[in-house]
């Protein structure tokens, strides 16, 4: 039985919801007047649920589907403005026990080149990440007791935080590594984590126990439930996702809806961000043996989709997809990209070797970090270094008030300013320095309150003049 608030996940992730809620939206799916009513609700800003989700997701109604991007544009440029949040990805080891057969870490593939970073390299990593200008990171790494113990994570963390290279410095670490205890989730928290990431790949079950036969992650209910348990802990950003191709798109979507209800229904606050990543090559995966992969023009819609049911989360979208893609999907929704990401075990300080293959996925999208943030700068938008809410402790609830009060767009803008302003100081071309400084220069006067536009301008001046991490 379905109950959003329950801490069964087979309740508040339940498949006879999913599958009425699905036979529903193909019963309804071109019922004009109440897709209207959706829209229209969507508009305000107050988010749909799961079903009314499902419904627009099978409308084929080509004016509805209009109308959804712009209301998914309408609310990304009222809750985030023109701000897109840069990060990447540091892969610590790909040693893994689970048997995950769509993953290259699997534990019965041979072939892949098996790594764990040593603290050393992790500093050279770091390094040349920073050299970049990249303040914010997202580590990931393979299951296993022993390369990948919660002592290594917590080790690498705090190495990573530790490493100041000229002006470099990385300022939040998310982490998505796989689910563990209550307890370890404290220690995490107590290692001043930002988000704890960790992707559902698929929400049915059936599916999900066919392809994760071995290991740990096999557990349906002690993964789908992680998050519960890391809130339990204390981490009250954590970041949700599904990986599109696995399964039906419309029962993913319809999945991770419910996640995300649940999480607002049980503790408050939904998850700070939601990721779309779809299945790719790797090292023995063949794309070729998924059928239910995701064309490019429903895969836009899901996002929008969830743009409209989730207005105020984060929404992240990788290195897996294209350039094309990814200004597809910033368009009506995407918050925060990758950039110059390598999704091998090292590979930032020192290229990897052509025959190593120890990536996780291929990348679509090898663009460096100044080429994407020169790219979006073109399409107007504000590539953002900001860690500010995380140091100054506006996350969870506190956060998300703050964004639905609208309270927190002027620090927002103004905090993106002063570190692209850093970035263009410290890392970027000349040519990218150019084009920044005439979106700081064009962006500054529109924001709205006096107070935060003139202290934005005297910081931009102390910047200027070699002061570093001044925030909001």
């Amino acid at each position: 039985m379905y109950n959003a608030a329950s801490t069964n996940a087979d309740e508040f992730i339940c498949h006879s919801e999913i599958t009425d809620t699905l036979d529903y939206a193909v019963t309804h799916r071109n019922d004009r007047a109440l897709l209207e009513s959706i829209l229209d609700k969507a508009e305000t800003g107050s988010g749909i649920d799961h079903r009314q989700a499902a419904l627009l997701l099978l409308s084929d109604l080509p004016d509805i589907e209009e109308r959804l991007f712009e209301t998914a544009r309408s609310l990304r440029r009222r809750f985030y403005g023109n701000r897109i949040v840069m990060f990447a990805p540091l892969y610590l080891s790909n040693y893994c026990v689970n048997g995950c057969i769509y993953c290259p870490y699997h534990a019965k593939n041979k072939t892949i080149a098996r790594r764990r970073l040593s603290q050393d390299d992790i500093r050279r990593e770091v390094i040349a990440l920073q050299d970049m200008g990249h303040k914010r990171l997202a580590i990931e790494a393979g299951e296993h007791p022993i390369y990948s113990s919660l002592d290594y994570i917590l080790e690498s963390i705090d190495t990573i935080y530790s490493i100041h290279h000229r002006n470099g410095a990385i300022r939040r670490v998310n982490v998505n590594i796989a689910a563990t205890t209550v307890e370890n989730y404290r220690r995490l928290k107590e290692a001043h984590i930002g988000t704890y990431i960790l992707f559902q790949e698929t929400y049915n079950r059936q599916s999900y126990e066919r392809l994760h036969p071995t290991g740990p992650k096999s557990d349906y209910r002690y993964h789908t439930e992680a998050m519960d348990r890391a809130m339990e802990g204390g981490i009250d950003d954590v970041g949700i996702g599904v990986l599109f191709g696995l399964e039906g798109y419309a029962y993913e979507l319809v999945g991770l809806l419910m996640h995300a209800e649940h999480l607002e229904a049980r503790f408050g606050v939904g998850p700070h961000t939601i990721s779309v990543p779809r299945i790719c090559p790797a090292d023995d995966v063949d794309v070729a043996d998924y059928d239910n992969a995701v064309p490019d023009d429903i895969f836009r819609k899901i996002v929008a989709i969830i743009r409209v049911a989730a207005p105020y989360t984060g929404m992240i979208v990788s290195t897996r997809e294209s350039q094309r893609s990814r200004e597809k999907l910033l368009d009506v929704g995407i918050t925060q990209l990758s950039g110059g990401s390598r999704t091998s075990v090292g590979g930032y300080a020192e290229p990897e070797p052509d025959d190593s293959h120890s990536e996780q996925f291929d990348i679509s999208d090898r663009r460096t970090l100044d080429e994407i943030s020169r790219w979006l700068l073109e399409l107007g938008y504000i590539p953002s270094f900001c860690t500010a809410c995380y140091r100054q402790n506006r996350t969870g609830d506190r956060f998300m008030s703050l964004v639905k009060s609208g309270k927190i767009a002027d620090c927002c803008g103004s905090n993106a300013i002063m570190t692209l302003k850093e970035y263009l100081r410290d890392y970027a071309s000349p040519e990218t320095r150019v084009i920044g400084e005439k979106v700081i220069a064009k962006t500054l006067p529109s924001i709205p309150d006096a107070r935060f536009r003139m202290k934005t301008e005297e910081n931009l001046k102390r910047i200027e003049d070699g002061e570093r991490d001044l925030y909001f």
